[in-house]
């Protein structure tokens, strides 16, 4: 799990996942669920074990804000996506699987937050000279902000390992896009493949640091790839990606 909270997380997501691997499900520990959208979590076994508990429920995304402590990754066979953000402070270790898990640095977290598929939160308070605490938050007008301010995060952190940059096949296929031809059509002019246009984008997203193709469009013109790609003669540039079909 991305961001773990101190050596208990590392070690209880250690044993989750051998757990896993034996066909066992993790013991559940602690009061059941009130239902309530936000809850109080004290103490440092507690609060580890609501993060595990959160990981093991995400079916397609973890993300989480990391701050003021070690960054580790223990992995997820599952094929999760992750996306954290690290205060620059963090050192992280490097990870294996860069395609599933992607890692931005930010000059300021404020705070420590994680969540699962954007249904679920955990919200770590600050609190030096206490026992440790956090708010599982669940669905309402608060983990609508939390995700917001995630998101808000993700946008403005630079990637941990710089990349490349698109290379002239990828802005040949953001051009293309741009001016208003669908991925089909892209493939058919480029002589691609319909699903080596759609890797195609989807690099482009990872490298922009974005989730939707609105974004890219936005993200792609801010970064100037607008303007060095190779776009079809007379055609302007508008950061509005159209269909993929």
């Amino acid at each position: 799990m991305p961001g773990a909270i101190g050596p208990a997380v590392v070690g209880d997501a250690e044993r989750e996942r051998r757990a896993g691997q034996h066909g066992r499900e993790w013991p559940q520990e602690g009061p059941p669920a009130t239902g309530a959208a936000v809850e109080v979590v004290t103490g440092t076994q507690a609060v580890a074990h609501r993060l595990t508990r959160l990981r093991l429920g995400a079916v397609e995304e973890v993300c989480a804000l990391v701050r003021n402590r070690p960054w580790v990754d223990t992995g997820d066979a599952r094929g999760v996506r992750h996306r954290t953000v690290v205060d620059r402070r963090v050192r992280p270790a490097p990870v294996d699987r860069a395609g599933a898990h992607l890692v931005r640095i930010a000059e300021r977290v404020p705070a420590e937050l994680f969540l699962a598929d954007r249904r679920d939160g955990l919200l770590v308070l600050a609190a030096p000279d206490a026992e440790p605490a956090a708010l599982a938050v669940g669905p309402g007008e608060l983990l609508d902000s939390l995700v917001l301010l995630f998101e808000a995060m993700w946008r403005e952190a630079r990637p941990l390992w710089p990349s490349v940059g698109p290379d002239a096949t990828d802005l040949a296929v953001l051009s293309l896009l741009l001016s208003g031809l669908t991925d089909a059509s892209v493939a058919k002019q480029l002589g691609l493949g319909l699903r080596t246009v759609q890797r195609r984008v989807k690099r482009l997203m990872e490298l922009a640091g974005v989730t939707t193709r609105l974004q890219l469009g936005w993200t792609a013109a801010e970064r100037g790839w607008t303007a060095t790609a190779p776009g079809p003669a007379g055609t302007a540039c508008d950061p509005a990606l159209p269909r993929t079909r």
